[in-house]
């Protein structure tokens, strides 16, 4: 760096991760699969991009570069820098005699705004920014944002100074008043600033802003953001690093009960007709104490909507499978676990449904953690019973994170919603009480299996029973 370079310094280079070579009329900037020409481009600026390509370029030292080629060659700088910005191309920085002390980033490449900002005289983080370390930086980005700031340690006393409005202008943190405005004005042209003012505080004002919450807009804007994310969809993240997980989950080594198999030509003959079932389909909360849910009833339920009916190979070296719903990738990675409180012909307890087997797995005992669960559920349900049998319905993550990247989570639970359907719809041909829970907790599920929290957890709970009167069991809130 120049000994005349004045700090702080703000600063531009290409994208590390971009490369340039020569080409046709003129440079050539690649990244990934993506190529931008630069036909017909002076030398003094093909020299300044060659430097660009390889270290941070203070925007002064390029003025003072360019001066000799007067207003016209700043105009034409001017104007590429702006064109690079825009394809997401650019990297912005602000230097200290110690290095980058903060740097912007574009999420994606294509079209997308510029990141050269100056942030207003009155400043706050957004409430949706999130911080997270990586690579021993503190990155500061917000959901569905164009941009993220890496910040070393040396600044990062930046975030707490925004948790409030405070005066951009002004020295904050023990920083200069440069140093300070310099590393706001990158968070302005990441997005990560919240929009109004001290007075008007549109987070928390405006309707369309104040519904959300910073996690749902998370996995919002990044399972719906196709150009936010590197990789998105299909792209086998943790292929190389990890096998896959088979599809049927490994058999528990406690005791079995062995379920009957219906007769499906004889239950398609005796079923209502679709429509009659989709119209007078509800949720019943009530459950009839005298005539519990026995286990053949239990076992066809599960059987008719949720069977493994075939494992098979695909291209990807990963196991598929067909069940009666559809899933992403034929991934299925949801599991049922049945919690029975009373069942004809079934032990009280948590078990495991074998989809495979059609086979119920002891999982545990009636006891404190397995009372939590059913009280949760009996709760949500607004019951005033408990329920006879709770489906709890969980997720082998790693089926479906193994080959999506950003859109696991949400496809887990869009399984979750086709499945619940499923057993409503067959639940209600076959006359029994359903009733999807719109909540429950994982960590409750965790410590009553005994399973890994991160590696299978609970997603999605339904009460299962036989109905008690139509007036007793009927409520308005999911019909």
């Amino acid at each position: 760096m120049e000994a005349a370079t004045l700090f702080p310094a703000r600063a531009i280079r290409l994208r590390r991760d971009a490369t340039i070579r020569a080409g046709q009329g003129g440079p050539v900037i690649a990244l990934a699969d993506a190529s931008l020409q630069l036909p017909g481009l002076p030398s003094r600026i093909c020299a300044l991009l060659e430097s660009l390509a390889c270290r941070d370029v203070p925007e002064a030292d390029v003025q003072q570069d360019l001066a000799a080629d007067g207003m016209p060659g700043l105009l034409r700088w001017q104007a590429l820098v702006t064109k690079l910005d825009s394809a997401g191309l650019i990297e912005r920085s602000v230097l200290t005699p110690q290095g980058p002390v903060a740097r912007l980033r574009q999420a994606a490449v294509g079209r997308g705004p510029g990141s050269a900002v100056r942030a207003p005289a009155q400043v706050k983080l957004s409430r949706f920014t999130a911080i997270r370390a990586a690579g021993g930086k503190l990155v500061a980005e917000r959901p569905g944002g164009h941009a993220h700031v890496e910040l070393e340690t040396a600044v990062t006393g930046v975030l707490a100074a925004l948790a409030g409005w405070t005066s951009a202008g002004d020295g904050v943190a023990g920083l200069s008043p440069q140093l300070s405005r310099a590393v706001i004005d990158l968070f302005a042209g990441a997005g990560l600033l919240a929009p109004g003012s001290p007075d008007d505080d549109t987070e928390y004002t405006d309707a369309a802003l104040a519904q959300w919450s910073q996690a749902d807009l998370w996995l919002h804007a990044t399972s719906r953001g196709t150009r936010l994310t590197s990789g998105y969809g299909g792209s086998y993240p943790l292929a190389g690093r990890f096998p896959p997980l088979p599809a049927v989950r490994p058999a528990l080594p406690g005791p079995r009960v062995e379920l009957p198999r219906p007769d499906l030509e004889v239950t398609a003959k005796a079923d209502p007709p679709l429509t009659e079932v989709l119209e007078t389909r509800r949720s019943i909360r009530a459950h009839d104490p005298a005539a519990p849910i026995t286990l053949g009833q239990l076992g066809e339920l599960l059987y008719r909507s949720a069977r493994i009916r075939r494992v098979f190979p695909c291209a990807d070296g990963q196991e598929a499978a067909d069940r009666p719903y559809p899933a992403g990738g034929a991934a299925h990675e949801l599991e049922i676990y049945p919690l029975i409180t009373r069942c004809e012909g079934a032990p009280p307890g948590l078990w495991h449904y074998a989809a495979a087997d059609h086979a119920l797995e002891h999982v545990a005992d009636p006891g404190p953690a397995t009372a939590a669960l059913v009280m949760g559920a009996r709760a949500a349900s607004i019951m005033a019973a408990d329920p006879q049998v709770v489906l709890i319905v969980t997720a082998r993550f790693g089926r479906v994170m193994w080959k999506y990247n950003a859109i696991g989570y949400s496809l887990v639970l869009k399984h979750v919603g086709v499945l619940y359907q499923t057993i409503y719809l067959v639940a209600a041909a076959m006359g029994l009480a359903v009733c999807g829970l719109g909540g429950g907790d994982a960590a409750d599920f965790a410590a009553a299996s005994g399973l890994a929290y991160h590696a299978e957890g609970s997603v999605g709970e339904l009460v299962i029973g036989t109905p008690a009167s139509e007036s007793a069991s009927e409520s308005g809130g999911n019909r």
